[in-house]
């Protein structure tokens, strides 16, 4: 056992299992702490999880916890935000399912330096950026803005032929109203006090 410098002089005890056979997760290890009172927290770490946990949990106890944040690590890990490539692969479900496939992009990545648009598109060259400022926005945000890009591979302006391309989106009005919602809190006065400041 190596030492831990953040734990220095702390007993710990500690127990590595496998996963569930088919579940696909990494080893577990459970790290028993004395020093822990009632706190339990998870990391993956290489291939394996650490749960750690107060010394003093049963068996049973310490059962329940390591699903409980099983659990925990995979909804955080659902709701990363997608790298260019899933980006990319999104684009081109969007496009097959509400413009025929028509609109094929070159390119589809998350930009930085797009602060006053959601997204830009360029139909010469098939190249689809997103602002950076999109992400951890729900995804029917995020497809909404990749369907507005989507269709100016399509129709390059904003006219009808635009928008009626626009309608076969259910969220169209949601996601716009959403946006235009965020659009609005940034312009809100800073209130001193606020957030617990």
């Amino acid at each position: 056992m190596s030492a831990d410098p953040l734990h220095a002089g702390t007993a710990q005890r500690r127990t590595t299992s496998q996963p569930p056979s088919g579940s696909g997760a990494s080893a577990i290890e459970v790290r028993r702490s004395a020093r822990r009172r009632r706190t339990v927290s998870a990391y993956r770490e290489g291939d394996r999880t650490v749960v750690l946990i107060p010394a003093r949990m049963s068996e049973a106890e310490e059962k329940r916890w390591v699903s409980v944040m099983l659990d925990k690590l995979a909804a955080q890990e659902s709701k990363r935000v997608p790298g260019d490539a899933e980006l990319s692969e999104r684009a081109q479900r969007l496009s097959a399912q509400y413009f025929d496939d028509r609109a094929r992009p070159s390119s589809v990545r998350w930009v930085t330096n797009q602060n006053t648009r959601w997204g830009s598109c360029t139909p010469a060259e098939g190249s689809i950026r997103l602002s950076h400022r999109l992400k951890g926005m729900p995804e029917y945000v995020i497809d909404y803005v990749l369907l507005h890009e989507l269709a100016h591979l399509l129709v390059p302006g904003h006219g009808p032929d635009f928008w009626r391309l626009l309608e076969a989106y259910p969220r169209t009005e949601r996601a716009r109203g959403y946006l235009e919602g965020v659009v609005s809190a940034d312009r809100l006065p800073h209130l001193p006090g606020a957030r617990g400041e």
